[in-house]
């Protein structure tokens, strides 16, 4: 790429199929100086595989304020410097931020190249009509702080996006689907763009169940997309979760009584809540 410009070059590649990346993408990462790169081994892979000679700096988590300076460096040499995460783009649950904030601050373009990412893939296959969505990410991996970050995320009026490992998988929807309203829906996205890729929409009151059937649907990395909450009814999602808790197990009339006695709402709107809930509507 005979024009590039000294400046970094945020590039995002791919998340499995290493077919997924755009020529805009190759032609800067054969014109660097450097690829800066979450793993050497990995991005050398990926350059191998498509003739590039750059070479490569670590530059992960552990790392990223030194090899921040270095690059600051590079480029004050008048160097091309392209930055990739071993999947998607820099920056999104992978280092790269402060990389890029250092080189802003010392007066260097940042040149960004879109490209995959699992978070808009996975929405893009989910098939909710939510107008927004939160890209959360990945959750508290302590089980109190897990819960209680997903407690607050309750009430936000938008479809939720998280990442999650395979060794957590099974804790994180079993909490997002005692936690939250349970009329929501859930697509569990494994293995995007993989062999084994395999995207599923149900309600998230079965995803603990259908991740239980099958040890293979526990295994690879996840994406989670739970759909947006049901229409405020006016009461609080404590009482909601009251009153569907007790629901499960108790006839409506009582089961709104009983709500309204632990939560002190009223028991006129618990008992028209309650009669949505068992009729299926949200």
């Amino acid at each position: 790429m005979p024009d590039m410009e000294n400046a970094l070059y945020v590039v995002a590649t791919p998340i499995g199929n290493l077919g997924d990346i755009t020529l805009r993408a190759l032609d800067t990462l054969r014109g660097a100086d450097l690829v800066a790169c979450e793993d050497t081994r990995h991005a050398r892979r990926l350059l191998d595989h498509h003739g590039i000679g750059a070479p490569t700096l670590a530059l992960h988590q552990h790392n990223e304020n030194e090899a921040a300076a270095r690059l600051v460096r590079l480029l004050g040499e008048g160097k091309r410097v392209a930055l990739v995460s071993d999947a998607g783009t820099p920056g999104v649950s992978d280092p790269g931020a402060r990389a890029v904030a250092a080189v802003r601050a010392a007066g260097f373009r940042v040149v960004p190249l879109p490209g995959p990412n699992a978070a808009i893939a996975a929405m893009s296959a989910a098939g909710f009509g939510d107008p927004r969505f939160l890209f959360v990410g990945f959750l508290p991996a302590r089980d109190g702080a897990r819960r209680t970050a997903i407690g607050e995320l309750a009430d936000v009026a938008a479809a939720l996006v998280f990442y999650e490992a395979p060794h957590r998988v099974t804790e994180t929807v079993a909490d997002l689907a005692a936690l939250l309203q349970p009329q929501r829906e859930i697509v569990i996205a494994r293995e995007l763009t993989k062999m084994f890729e395999q995207i599923e929409r149900m309600p998230l009151t079965a995803a603990p169940a259908w991740l239980a059937a099958d040890a293979n649907r526990q295994r690879g990395e996840f994406v989670l997309v739970v759909s947006g909450p049901p229409p405020r009814s006016g009461l609080d999602a404590e009482a909601e979760r009251v009153l569907a808790a007790l629901l499960a197990e108790l006839p409506v009339k009582q089961a709104a009584r009983l709500a309204a006695e632990i939560t002190g709402q009223p028991k006129n709107a618990l008992y028209a809540r309650a009669l949505e809930l068992k009729a299926g509507a949200v």
